[in-house]
């Protein structure tokens, strides 16, 4: 059982869903994000989901993508994300990390350093599981063995156009959870229809079996409550990325715990 399985199995037991936040690496400083995720995990997140900076994002709206494209400007790529995981394992050993991104940072980490070394280096890191936006499950069978082999899990997102047949295919290849775009759009979308999310999850876990979280649109307690309603996990993204870069040098720690804990308190009394 992988890491991300226990800590969603554990939950499942609680009858409690987990909290998910997402950060970019080196956003809102180069050297920062080891401390806010140990931060996150202080105020309660139960999986860190961390964005890869990326020069060309598909599904990233404007917040997410002005902080990979600052992270950029300071030099930070898939190096430095590694390390920063590296750095938050020296603190803390059992809460899962996942890694957000796109393919082509990670096909030019194995040309830089050879055939394999990115999910060697990944797993020596401390990183749990993956989730490569532009990778269709279909062309990912034997990436999906080899991260499985080296423990990781392999994450898939799902969205309200998806058919029966993506359904299916992510099902064959996923592990861990997947990731279920609750509106069609970008990420920090503000027009999230909760009814709509009640009403496709029956029909993805009809095909898939693993644990389904739910991202996109998700700003504060009460929108997190109303998900964590139906899903099993609340993945929450842009409002945190923006919080951080509002907070004043100093006080970012400080305000990613406290936005946390406000989170888990509502999806623990929903």
């Amino acid at each position: 059982m992988s890491r991300i399985e226990g800590v969603l199995a554990a939950l499942k037991a609680q009858g409690r869903q987990a909290l998910i936040p997402y950060v970019t690496v080196g956003d809102p400083a180069a050297d920062g994000t080891p401390a806010i995720m140990q931060a996150l995990a202080d105020g309660g997140a139960d999986i860190i989901e961390l964005g890869v900076p990326f020069s060309d994002p598909s599904a990233d709206g404007p917040v997410i993508q002005q902080a990979g494209e600052r992270a950029l400007a300071r030099g930070i790529g898939l190096v430095q994300v590694l390390d920063a995981v590296r750095s938050f394992r020296r603190r803390n050993t059992s809460t899962p990390v996942v890694l957000m991104g796109y393919a082509n940072p990670v096909e030019r980490y194995d040309q830089k350093h050879g055939a394999g070394r990115f999910i060697a280096d990944a797993a020596e890191a401390g990183v749990d599981g993956l989730l490569v936006v532009d990778y269709p499950p279909e062309e990912c069978v034997q990436f999906s063995a080899d991260l499985r082999a080296a423990g990781l899990d392999l994450i898939f997102l799902l969205a309200p156009t998806s058919t029966e047949q993506r359904m299916q295919d992510v099902a064959k290849v996923a592990s861990g959870y997947v990731y279920y775009v609750s509106l069609k759009g970008v990420t920090g979308a503000g027009h999230l229809d909760t009814d709509a999310v009640a009403q496709a999850l029956p029909r993805i876990r009809q095909h898939v079996k693993v644990p389904v979280g739910v991202g996109f649109g998700i700003r504060d307690a009460a929108t997190a409550q109303a998900v964590a309603a139906v899903a099993d996990a609340v993945v929450i993204g842009s409002r945190l990325v923006q919080l951080l870069n509002e907070s004043p040098p100093g006080e970012v720690e400080a305000a990613a715990k406290a936005f946390m804990a406000e989170i888990r308190a509502a999806l623990d009394t929903k």
